[in-house]
């Protein structure tokens, strides 16, 4: 039985959840904070992060940042668009599939990602004690 079927949900368990929301939401902010400092709105930070993870497997698409990203595929052609006038990343024809277009960061990207990650990595290490808490007591 969920709550919506009577189970009686206790003070805690609402307590749990508001903390783990508001711990996720202190990682959201100083990630947005971040991002912005370095001159990219958080839409672009997070489909850098994308393409940077996806290397190695298919080549990236705009499809691919459209699932990943949950925007529909023509936000996320507009998206690669501005990135690529942006100087971000680089938009070439699939060899393959000519109809397809395969995505790469720019080093100025790479570079840009790079210090944005070191300091994402160091701020979820000071909150990751939190996070857990706040994780293991919500799903108790």
């Amino acid at each position: 039985m969920d709550a919506s079927e009577g189970e009686r949900l206790s003070t805690e368990q609402y307590a749990a959840l508001a903390q783990f929301r508001f711990q996720l939401r202190r990682f959201l902010a100083f990630s947005e904070a971040a991002a912005a400092r370095a001159g990219l709105p958080p839409q672009q930070h997070q489909a850098l992060l994308t393409l940077a993870g996806h290397v190695g497997r298919i080549p990236a698409t705009v499809g691919l940042l459209a699932e990943q990203l949950l925007i529909a595929p023509h936000s996320a052609a507009e998206l690669v668009a501005r990135m690529v006038d942006a100087g971000l990343l680089t938009k070439t024809r699939a060899a393959e599939d000519r109809r397809r277009s395969e995505l790469a960061l720019t080093p100025r990207a790479e570079a840009l990602l790079r210090t944005l990650t070191a300091a994402h990595l160091e701020e979820l290490r000071g909150l990751a004690p939190a996070l857990a808490e706040a994780l293991e007591s919500a799903t108790r």
